[in-house]
């Protein structure tokens, strides 16, 4: 007998039916930061079959505090998350397939992903309200689970969403907490991570094996440093006119109309701009192109990044950019037309 699942399999709940269970099933992380990275280990350990990531940003060297499966070699390279997590997962366990995707998890690409690799269960480890409604309407749309969670400072929340059972995120704003601190602004410990990561890979697993009489069905919110905890019956809050998951849902956030095509990332002095068509750039040939009018530019093979003076532009292969050093959309994008066209 192979001893590798052997302690998660002697857990009662599991057993060598849940393992088999779990061998066969595909997760899809939205987000390779603190908690994606978190949670695609925990998955890849248990044995998960299939492992999708989605993720646009790449290592710096604020990520090392609390994203655990980054190196400092991988902020030197300015590798892309999704491309250093598949890496590092990899290495941890080579029977699991790995999927990174270096994008934005934006509708289009949600419901590629719900339609044609369906996922048993998403796993929400972003950090923006739009592409947590998006989740939220895929979600509702193609009936697949999904595990919400946030943290910032010492403080986390997770709730579990059940397609045609729960009520849904869009239901449910007017019980979360709306704008406040970020991790830029408020900071952010590892166990907060931690805290959260634990209490969605316990609810994937459930999924995962078919235990849905384990689910909590309670939103939970805690302070680790505080000492506080909460959990919350929210069942109530349900709406059978929601647009997301009522009884006539029209996926507001699947429509063509609700895809930012510029946005200020979450705390941070940096714009993403995304257009409007897909482009391929030679990352080498650009990067000559920068240099030939005395830029400083680097590129790896997933992105360029080139100073600008107060600014760093970094270009992905398929057009996409983040301008570092202002949250002015015009701003941004006068720096990507003027060099982008």
């Amino acid at each position: 007998m192979n001893e590798r699942y052997s302690r998660q399999q002697l857990f009662a709940p599991i057993g060598k039916e849940g393992q088999q269970r779990i061998s066969i099933k595909h997760v899809l992380i939205v987000g390779a930061g603190a908690l994606g990275t978190g949670s695609a280990e925990a998955l890849v350990r248990a044995g998960i079959g299939q492992l999708t990531l989605i993720d646009r940003d790449y290592v710096e060297w604020s990520n090392l505090q609390r994203q655990q499966l980054y190196s400092e070699e991988d902020a030197k390279q300015r590798l892309p998350k999704a491309i250093a997590a598949k890496q590092r997962l990899e290495r941890i366990n080579s029977d699991v397939s790995i999927q990174a995707i270096i994008g934005d998890a934006n509708a289009e690409e949600l419901e590629r992903i719900a339609s044609e690799l369906k996922p048993d269960v998403i796993i929400d480890a972003t950090d923006n309200f739009e592409t947590r409604m998006t989740i939220n309407d895929v979600s509702c749309k193609y009936r697949i689970p999904w595990i919400y969670g946030a943290c910032v400072g010492s403080y986390g929340l997770s709730y579990t969403f059940l397609p045609g059972e729960t009520p849904c995120f869009q239901c449910l704003l007017e019980t979360l907490p709306a704008g406040g601190p970020t991790c830029d602004t408020a900071g952010i410990i590892s166990p907060a991570v931690q805290m959260v990561v634990a209490y969605q890979v316990a609810e994937a697993l459930k999924l995962l094996v078919g235990d849905k009489s384990s689910l909590r069905r309670k939103l939970v919110s805690f302070d680790v440093w505080n000492n506080q905890y909460a959990a919350i019956r929210v069942d109530q809050v349900k709406k059978s006119h929601c647009p997301s998951c009522g009884q006539h849902p029209t996926y507001p956030y699947l429509s063509y109309e609700m895809q930012t095509k510029t946005a200020v990332l979450c705390g941070r002095d940096s714009v993403q701009i995304r257009p409007a068509t897909k482009r391929d750039y030679d990352l080498q040939e650009l990067a000559q192109l920068f240099l030939r009018q005395g830029l400083v530019a680097e590129a790896n093979p997933y992105l360029l990044s080139v100073s600008l003076g107060d600014y760093r532009f970094v270009i992905f292969q398929d057009g996409r950019a983040l301008i570092h050093g202002t949250k002015d959309i015009q701003t941004a994008k006068t720096i990507y037309y003027r060099y982008l066209g």
